[in-house]
């Protein structure tokens, strides 16, 4: 095999592995991200992104702009934008930008493992994480090393270019 060959092998795994995440971002906000209720005998409610973003949206609207940004526009922009570099239909010289974006998506996970946090040291309240805030923690992080890979795949091609 050439290296043109495995670096084509590879531009190729990276994009459709971007590519996957366009689908799986959505899976993950409907997810259920944690099972919560103030007490295991009344049962609890399963809580997504998209149902968080609910109710967030009745109490706290700039909070709910704040978390919609994170959790929905930061992750997805920046996967639609690496897609557009690694397809050569948007310059390299963006991928600092995105980067930024991907930091802002982290940022959520964050806050959310927070709040899980805090609420378990309420001794009435009981929290279970579901399989949904994994989902989306992998996004974020494939999405983080996607980018870093990318840059690196293109950094290599620009050296042997020149």
């Amino acid at each position: 095999m050439t290296a043109a060959s495995a670096q084509g092998k590879t531009l190729l795994f990276l994009r459709l592995t971007n590519l996957a995440l366009l689908i799986l971002y959505p899976v993950a906000w409907f997810a259920p991200l944690l099972r919560a209720g103030l007490l295991p005998i009344f049962g609890l409610s399963e809580i997504s992104v998209l149902t968080g973003l609910q109710s967030l949206w009745d109490s706290d609207i700039v909070l709910a702009l704040v978390v919609t940004v994170f959790a929905l526009f930061a992750p997805y922009l920046k996967t639609i934008g690496l897609a557009l570099v690694q397809f050569r239909l948007l310059d390299a010289r963006s991928l600092p930008v995105l980067k930024i974006l991907g930091k802002l998506a982290m940022a959520d996970v964050f806050l959310i493992a927070l709040y899980i946090t805090l609420a378990k040291g309420i001794s009435y309240a009981t929290i279970e994480v579901a399989w949904g805030m994994y989902l989306f923690t992998a996004c974020i992080l494939a999405s983080i090393i996607l980018s870093i890979v990318t840059d690196r795949q293109i950094r290599r091609e620009s050296a042997a270019g020149q």
